[in-house]
């Protein structure tokens, strides 16, 4: 028999895993939604148990065009220079 985590440890592991990372933000299970991180640099992330098979479905949402490289550039021009990161990206 397999172990199986519930939504809370769940969530646990997603919060201490992203807890550094500004433009992550978690859903739960509320899935996220195109039009909530469209014209940002914010990637959503949710997730849902599926309690008959034990298997976790997460889902995440990001618009490729700020989050995909010019997002990132900016991104990680202000990590490399010293910068907040998110400056000129919130």
């Amino acid at each position: 028999m397999r172990d199986v985590l519930d939504l809370r440890q769940i969530a646990e592991v997603y919060r201490t895993a992203y807890a550094d990372a500004p433009f992550i933000r978690l859903r739960g299970e509320a899935l996220p939604v195109i039009k909530h991180v469209a014209h940002t640099n914010f990637c959503d992330i949710g997730w849902k148990l599926d309690a008959a098979t034990g298997r976790l479905i997460v889902v995440s949402c990001l618009d490729n065009l700020l989050k995909g490289a010019a997002g990132q550039a900016v991104q990680n021009f202000n990590v490399a220079f010293g910068y907040d990161e998110t400056a000129g990206l919130l």
